[in-house]
């Protein structure tokens, strides 16, 4: 069965309107493309045609491309119908519905690059194309823009090249050309700039357009996320070359300038979220800049009045003489750098020594003062045992180590950091010391409460008892004024309670996780690498929230509460007033004095108390 298409007979299986409509179905018959076919009535299949009997140059380019190799299952990654549409429906570019059409291109090149299995399966990423959608450029096509970039105006159409290859248009050193095929005065400014005359020498660690826009992801300057908008222009992008020693090493450029201008007040401004303090740009330029030795430059000493007046009306050259980079690791030698240098050290010298004696004065008299009340607070009696101090001062120390060198890993910049000064040997040395310290406290600590009596004692009176959540509950009525009743507590109040088994709980899982990153390696190949992972997670956060208890918690009850002030002194001799202990603990009959009898010494084990930190 047959049909008549432009005076030829065309078989039924192949859709006679739409080859009538494509650009083929106009020029040629069948036979033009189908040559091994002979005549309308055929037995064989005809062959499969190839466009590079009419489309000689393009074929040549396809078959150079990355779209030409052969991938897994032995075939090409793209043939023509792939990009252009079905065999007998191909239409021209300038049709609204082709899938070359410059509206379309996204929607083409999506249909293979946007699928996440398929290209991970070519060992590729769909993310290129995901972030080409969001994009200035992408939304903007989007929108109907026939003149923002699609994927050929870079790629190029068909012979699309690797990045690393010289004569692809998104190699490194022809970037620049690309995007100035859209941003012709841009392109043209930037390549006279320093950054565009070392790409013309070859400098490959010269930035080029995509290296401070991005790739697939361009953005809008105003959009925050954009790595050229102002709040991210000297953090991160201008930071990523100007930050380095690199520079410093291979031409001589000097550095440490984003430091010096984050500490700036332009810098700290910035950091504070203004948008009209001076960043890299206001003074550098965009695509323009040049050295300050170049008359043209906006840094150059002629030109800094105007620079530096676009924000500070009526400046002169006798302003500008400050430097801006202070300090540069230069040590400039000119009278206002010198002078700036002398204060600060003059400074830091007058700061030690006025404020170490306001502290050595002040502790001075706190200490007379906290002992005097000390000695005053009569009768006393024993709270903690020597062995319970014992266990609570390497508990203390262990824990205070582990949080100062725990968190100096996490956070490198932070000022415990920098004062603790460890090299990361030597820090992962002392957390794992203290580490062992803590589980050998724990595990002395079960062995304590096994083998004494006063172990013994202790864990049947700190036992969690129903009445204590009645305690709580009664506590918080009567400190908010709605009840008149104060509860009663024995030898431990439910406080006491709840943290001594948070301590519990949380040294055996801090000691289990620890245990778990320090052999790692046994146990992700015993277990699943993902055990070490979910351990690191459970440790750090179980970090986080003990030590957010023992500064909220813990030293209210040992420092901040107005009963105990200036400090229970429970931790340090074990002893505690019997007065505040009777108001206090009044149900503990059994460790309180009886009337008229002395106060119990160290010796003694009633009214001892759990080591807490």
């Amino acid at each position: 069965m047959t049909t008549d298409v432009n005076g030829a007979k065309v078989s039924l299986f192949v859709d006679a309107k739409k080859l009538k409509h494509s650009i083929h179905g106009s020029m040629f018959a069948c036979v033009d493309c189908h040559k091994d076919v002979k005549s309308l009535v055929h037995e064989t299949t005809p062959q499969k045609v190839t466009c590079a009997q009419c489309h000689a140059d393009d074929h040549d380019a396809y078959s150079h491309s990355t779209h030409a190799k052969i991938t897994k299952s032995g075939k090409p990654a793209a043939g023509c119908e792939d990009c252009h549409g079905g065999v007998h429906e191909i239409l021209p570019s300038t049709d609204p519905k082709s899938p070359v059409n410059h509206a379309n291109i996204p929607y083409t090149c999506g249909r293979c690059h946007g699928q996440k299995f398929l290209m991970e399966s070519n060992g590729q990423s769909a993310q290129p194309f995901i972030s080409y959608q969001d994009s200035v450029h992408g939304r903007a096509t989007e929108k109907g823009s026939t003149k923002a970039a699609v994927c050929t105006d870079c790629h190029g159409s068909h012979q699309i090249l690797p990045a690393n290859d010289a004569k692809s248009p998104i190699y490194k050193f022809n970037v620049p050309a690309t995007c100035g095929k859209c941003h012709t005065d841009v392109s043209n400014t930037f390549m006279q700039s320093i950054h565009g005359q070392a790409i013309t020498r070859g400098n490959g660690l010269s930035p080029v357009c995509t290296d401070c826009h991005g790739i697939h992801s361009i953005k809008s300057h105003v959009d925050p996320n954009s790595p050229v908008s102002e709040q991210n222009l000297a953090r991160d992008t201008c930071a990523r070359c100007h930050e380095g020693v690199r520079l410093s090493q291979e031409f001589g450029v000097p550095g440490n300038q984003v430091k010096t201008y984050l500490d700036s007040y332009h810098g700290l401004a910035t950091e504070g979220g203004s948008v009209i303090a001076a960043n890299c740009s206001s003074c550098h330029g965009v695509h323009n800049i040049l050295p300050s030795t170049d008359p043209h430059s906006t840094i150059n000493r002629a030109n800094l009045d105007t620079t530096c007046g676009q924000c500070h009306k009526g400046v002169t050259q006798k302003f500008t003489l400050t430097r801006v980079h202070q300090e540069d690791g230069l040590h400039p030698r000119d009278i206002g750098s010198l002078v700036v240098r002398w204060v600060r050290l003059i400074y830091v010298v007058l700061i030690l020594l006025v404020i170490g004696a306001m502290f050595l004065h002040n502790a001075i008299i706190w200490r007379s003062k906290a002992v005097t009340r000390r000695r005053m607070q009569n009768p006393m009696m024993v709270r903690m045992t020597t062995n319970q101090r014992w266990q609570h001062l390497i508990l203390l120390s262990s824990f205070i180590i582990l949080v100062l060198t725990g968190f100096a890993l996490k956070f490198p910049d932070s000022w415990f950091a920098e004062l603790l000064g460890m090299g990361e040997r030597l820090r992962s040395i002392v957390h794992r010391v203290a580490g062992v310290a803590l589980i050998g406290a724990g595990i002395y600590h079960v062995f304590y409460l096994a083998a004494f009596r006063e172990g013994r004692r202790l864990i049947r009176d700190i036992a969690p008892r129903p009445k204590d959540a009645f305690d709580a509950w009664t506590a918080m009525l009567y400190y908010l004024g709605l009840s008149r009743q104060k509860p009663k507590f024995g030898r431990f109040t439910y406080g006491e309670k709840a943290e001594y088994w948070a301590l519990v709980w949380g040294t055996a899982l801090m000691g289990l996780t620890g245990i778990m990153m320090w052999a790692k390696v046994w146990v992700g190949d015993l277990l699943a690498r993902w055990w070490v992972d979910v351990a690191t997670a459970i440790h750090f956060y179980e970090a986080i929230l003990a030590t957010l208890a023992i500064l909220v918690w813990h030293f209210y009850q040992v420092f901040f509460d107005p009963d105990v002030y200036p400090m229970n002194w429970a931790w340090w001799d074990g002893k505690m007033p019997v007065e505040h202990y009777r108001h206090e603990h009044e149900l503990d009959s059994t460790s309180l004095p009886e009337a008229g009898k002395p106060a119990q010494t160290d010796k003694t084990t009633p009214g001892a108390n759990p080591p807490q930190e």
